[in-house]
């Protein structure tokens, strides 16, 4: 049976998980038995649009590159109303992140759950904020919450702590969550000034008009507060976890790390130590000899502390179009595959 499924948001994320289906729908069909019709899609930009025997991808995505707006299959509905009149089963929500108070994405999730609808997300509000009520209430309504797009865009976080290291006990998760600040502390050690460093990373589109978010570590705290509550089993609010920027690194604190063999990045940790859980992000000065030290640029990288495994550490893209758009695939065929 094929899968029916609306997105809200086709801005990045949502265009990229179009192209992805259209490219990989032979493939996927091929590999997992998986067919899908997207039956609609919400922007608050574009519009609405529904039909429920399928959407052309393709005309939908033309038509917001030539148009800026959609044209076929118009609705006059809003999130919530195409989640609750559309017949989707799967609920992709893409909309725009609010770290204060999860909305209103936290509504779309409790809308869908609420109606029997899986909820499939890359934004961070409603898994940082709120991530036990929210699976709670799928589990109640027979459905799944998942969320593998949230930590690390597409390289697998979540699902590597489900599948391959299930079995392990994972004492720590330490590493770079967010690519902007990574980004600018490299340039640092090139030579730029954090200024210099930041404009370069705007210009370049890792850093927004507004940089605070990265820049002051609320982006990579909200991925650790994810973290500890999936993968430690704990129900922190995201702000019990202490956060520090990068704002304060000057050039000499660069040419300190560089004379103690060690290179400054900013870290999110989750440790488990005595029963007790920490968690934290702040810029550490991190030895060259750890696998950590030498991801450089926009690139992300975690390091899991095992029992069984000593150290294993995964390194991947944090962020993308198409990137993103495939962690939001990887969630659609785990619920297909009922994994």
């Amino acid at each position: 049976m094929k899968q029916r499924i609306a997105i809200i948001g086709f801005g990045t994320v949502g265009q990229g998980l179009c192209e992805i289906l259209q490219q990989k729908r032979n493939e996927l069909k091929n590999n997992y038995g998986y067919e899908y019709d997207v039956v609609a899609v919400t922007d608050m930009r574009f519009g609405t649009v529904y039909n429920p025997k399928g959407l052309n991808l393709a005309k939908l995505l033309n038509d917001v590159k030539e148009k800026g707006k959609f044209t076929r299959d118009v609705k006059d509905w809003d999130a919530v109303q195409m989640i609750k009149r559309s017949n989707a089963k799967v609920i992709c929500e893409l909309a725009y992140t609010d770290l204060k108070t999860a909305e209103p994405a936290l509504t779309h999730c409790k809308t869908a759950f609420n109606n029997k609808k899986h909820v499939v997300t890359s934004n961070k509000g409603p898994a940082a904020l709120a991530y036990r009520k929210m699976t709670k209430l799928a589990e109640n309504n027979g459905v799944r919450f998942l969320i593998e797009g949230t930590v690390v865009s597409g390289t697998p976080i979540l699902n590597l702590t489900r599948g391959p290291l299930a079995g392990c006990n994972i004492t720590a998760v330490r590493g770079i969550l967010n690519g902007t600040t990574n980004y600018i502390l490299t340039k640092m050690e090139e030579g730029m000034s954090y200024e210099a460093a930041l404009t370069k990373a705007q210009e370049l589109g890792y850093a927004e008009a507004d940089p605070t978010g990265d820049v002051e570590g609320y982006d990579a705290r909200a991925k650790v507060a994810i973290l500890t509550n999936v993968v430690m089993g704990e129900n922190f609010a995201i702000t019990e976890v202490s956060c520090e920027g990068i704002t304060q690194i000057k050039s000499t604190d660069i040419a300190k790390a560089k004379e103690n063999h060690a290179r400054w990045k900013l870290i999110g940790s989750v440790e488990k130590k005595g029963g007790k859980v920490t968690a934290s992000v702040k810029p550490e000065m991190v030895p060259l000899t750890h696998p950590l030290a030498g991801i450089m640029g926009a690139t992300n990288a975690l390091t899991f502390t095992t029992d069984l495994l000593g150290d294993v550490t995964i390194v991947g893209p944090g962020a993308g179009r198409i990137e993103t758009g495939y962690s939001i695939l990887t969630d659609l065929i785990s619920i297909h595959l009922k994994k």
